[in-house]
């Protein structure tokens, strides 16, 4: 029978290498016509004169949709939810332009090939403004961001006399820079009208979400909406909300009165969609000889857009993972005249533990201290700001493990003390968190006439393997062989299900599968109760059990067959839908999972090129459901350490506000050379104070503490210190 947390290979793997898993831009619509979206190439001002003509009479140009002529929306076309579904859009409403890469006009055609011609064919008369790009420059007028739940400032103790108590200070300024998502699958969306109703084929991270934005943007019922995405190709945040795209192909299929699909362009995945904000941290950690903090100060400013606030909350890490008498933090946004930063895989802890972790590194050297003594000196045994206990920690066996599996005891603390050959090598490690999300969530199961069960969930598989796990607990919960069992997602007409961002997936869907399960399994017995060719009828629902496939009574041999017995009522499926909501003590608990993270990289003394070696990484995140795609999940998120750590930036020109190297050819993600042997840990303590199963999610925990544990083994190699993300071989050389 299938368990939690066994290591069952995806369900749907067989259907994706095999090509038959489709992708939002790979369904087949009658009479479908393309669109291209036009972008501005100035980054503020406004369109005096758009020249259509040209492009309009190209040949199989259906429309050319600009600020003149497109379709008046209600509230002037502003998304009328909260983030992350809904974002102030570019809807083609008004001439201004408040960033480069802006959509300002699509052109529909017969074919791609003929819209992108076309396209090429619109000429714009622009006013132009200086755009606002000067980051540090807007730090004395940048304001308050707060960030869900989480307010700008937060504090506790006397900073003063906690700084002015410690004897050992680092006082340091640390940057990470704008970073664009680069999924495989590119944002795609197909709209299809049939008078009032509107279907849409969109690669998302919430279907409900832009069922509800859409709806209330064209001011039509949510019922009017329906969204289907079976899979969706990488998301990582950028998928979390619904942008300008969508309801511009929607708009364009009104126009011509046809489906319409709309396929941005690589460049075109650089702003419309947003990125990771860039980040300016200082971190202040003051501390007694003997390593025990009196003071923590992290101030994190992080640049927004001139049309939307969106806050990186970096100084989050600091609020949470060290125990000290005195904290403060704050955040604070910049304008500029970019695009909108977005949610970007660990918004916040990612950069933030960048940050804290350099400077905790930093402390331990300062203190001659090692730097897992210096964290376990510091261990938080409840929040430290909000004085709650964690709903389930265990910290301290992640720092244990992991340098025992990492060898860490065989370290020489000294800089540039261990060499292999002509490369310099460095051991760095540092600590990894994210914080714990559920939300509600409805799941239907059903059994079939068939003999099979099939799962159903409105939510969406990024390829996390959400279709794995439904089946999985399904299937467990049910005792039954994972290969009986179907699992269906993707549409916004099934049980709705929360956003696929936050990790919060896994824990939210899981504990509804489960319940769903029983409650379909009292629905059988009720069923087998009351028939009177039943084995079990008029036996007590108490009394029933469910293994392999049969109704059996508990403690005794034989059973029925689930499948005869539904062949003789009507041969019909019987099941049930189930909700299942956060627990109702939770707010009791602070709720993060936890790591430490382990890195060895070598840097040649020569060319000052790193290259990471290895990396050990050993996690607390409650139940791992699936022990396979479980540590996908986690070594994926440390290709993202590495990648933020040695690799990404976006570059503006500074004259235009244009990101220049917005293509994979310029834009540097990890490829299979750049990443050396990783090695993924779990703990699996259940937190079962957080949900029934005991699982927290993990798709984002991975990427925290791996880069700052990278930038600290740099340090160790070489005796520099960088406090700027990506580390590049210029920096070592200097």
């Amino acid at each position: 029978m299938t368990a939690i947390g066994d290591p069952i290979t995806r369900v749907d793997g067989h259907a994706k290498v095999t090509g038959k898993a489709k992708y939002a831009a790979e369904f087949a619509v009658p009479h479908l016509t393309y669109a291209v979206m036009v972008t501005s190439t100035i980054g503020s001002g406004r369109i005096l004169s758009m020249g259509t003509s040209d492009a309009q009479h190209a040949p199989g140009v259906l429309t050319v949709m600009t600020p003149a002529n497109a379709p008046k929306l209600p509230q002037g076309g502003k998304a009328a939810v909260h983030p992350p579904a809904g974002r102030v859009l570019s809807l083609l409403q008004d001439n201004l332009v408040h960033y480069n890469n802006q959509p300002i006009a699509v052109v529909v055609a017969e074919t791609l090939n003929q819209a992108l011609y076309a396209s090429s064919l619109v000429t714009v008369r622009y006013q132009r403004e200086n755009p606002h790009l000067n980051f540090e420059g807007g730090f004395a007028t940048a304001h308050p961001g707060s960030h869900g739940k989480d307010p700008a400032d937060k504090s506790i103790g006397n900073l003063e006399q906690g700084m002015a108590e410690g004897e050992v200070k680092v006082d340091q300024v640390y940057t990470t820079p704008l970073e664009n998502h680069n999924p495989m699958e590119p944002h795609v969306t197909i709209a299809e009208w049939e008078g009032e109703k509107l279907t849409l084929h969109d690669a998302t991270q919430y279907i409900s979400g832009v069922k509800q934005t859409v709806a209330k943007s064209f001011g039509i019922p949510d019922e009017n909406v329906r969204v289907l995405c079976p899979y969706t190709g990488g998301g990582f945040g950028c998928k979390g909300s619904t942008w300008s795209h969508v309801l511009l192909a929607a708009m364009a299929a009104k126009v011509v009165q046809r489906p319409v699909k709309l396929v941005l362009e690589r460049p075109q995945m650089f702003g419309p969609v947003g990125g990771r904000p860039r980040t300016h941290q200082h971190v202040v950690l003051a501390a007694k000889r003997d390593g025990t903090l009196t003071a923590m100060q992290h101030d994190v400013h992080s640049h927004t857009s001139e049309i939307e606030d969106f806050t990186e909350p970096s100084s989050s890490v600091t609020r949470t993972l060290y125990a000290c008498p005195a904290i403060k933090t704050s955040q604070r946004l910049v304008p500029l005249s970019l695009a909108t930063p977005t949610f970007q895989r660990a918004p916040g802890e990612s950069t933030g533990t960048f940050a804290l972790e350099i400077a905790m590194d930093e402390l331990a050297y300062k203190l001659n201290m090692d730097p897992i003594q210096l964290r376990l000196k510091n261990y938080a045994e409840k929040d430290p700001i909000e004085n709650k206990p964690f709903s389930s920690k265990h910290l301290r066996e992640c720092y244990e493990q992991g340098a025992a599996r990492f060898g860490w005891a065989k370290r020489n603390p000294a800089p540039r003390s261990m060499k292999r050959g002509h490369d310099l090598i460095g051991w760095g490690m540092a600590t990894a968190t994210y914080p714990a999300n559920r939300s509600s969530a409805s799941v239907n199961v059903q059994f079939e006439p068939n003999g099979r069960v099939t799962v159903t969930c409105g939510s969406q598989d990024l390829g996390t393997g959400t279709y794995t796990i439904m089946a999985q607990v399904a299937a467990a919960t049910l005792k039954l062989p994972i290969e009986l069992v179907n699992a269906e997602l993707g549409d916004s007409a099934m049980p709705k299900s929360p956003v696929s961002g936050g990790s919060q997936t896994a824990a939210s869907v899981t504990p509804a599968v489960q319940a769903a399960a029983k409650q379909a399994q009292l629905a059988l017995f009720a069923l087998a109760a009351a028939d009177k060719d039943s084995l079990f009828h008029e036996v007590a629902p108490q009394d029933l059990d469910f293994e392999n496939g049969k109704v059996v009574r508990k403690g005794k041999s034989g059973g029925e067959d689930f499948k005869e017995l539904l062949a003789r009522n009507g041969n019909k499926p019987i099941g049930a839908t189930a909700s299942a909501e956060p627990e109702q003590d939770s707010e009791q608990y602070s709720k993060h999972s936890f790591g430490a993270v382990f890195a060895e990289v070598s840097v040649d003394e020569s060319l000052g090129m790193p290259h990471v070696q290895r990396v050990v990484g050993v996690y607390d995140v409650g139940t791992l459901l699936n022990e396979k795609t479980g540590k996908s999940q986690l070594i994926g998120g440390i290709v993202w350490g590495v990648s933020l750590a040695l690799h990404e930036e976006a570059h503006i020109d500074n004259a235009s506000g244009r990101i220049v190297n917005n293509n994979l050819a310029e834009y540097h993600v990890p490829v299979n050379a750049d990443i050396g042997e990783i090695e993924v840990f779990a703990l699996n303590f259940p937190d079962t104070k957080f949900n029934p199963l005991g699982a927290r999610g993990i798709g984002e925990i991975g990427i925290t503490g791996a880069g700052a544990a990278i930038a600290n083994a740099i340090y160790h190699a070489t005796g520099k210190r960088i406090r700027s993300a990506p580390i590049t071989p210029d920096m070592l050389l200097t």
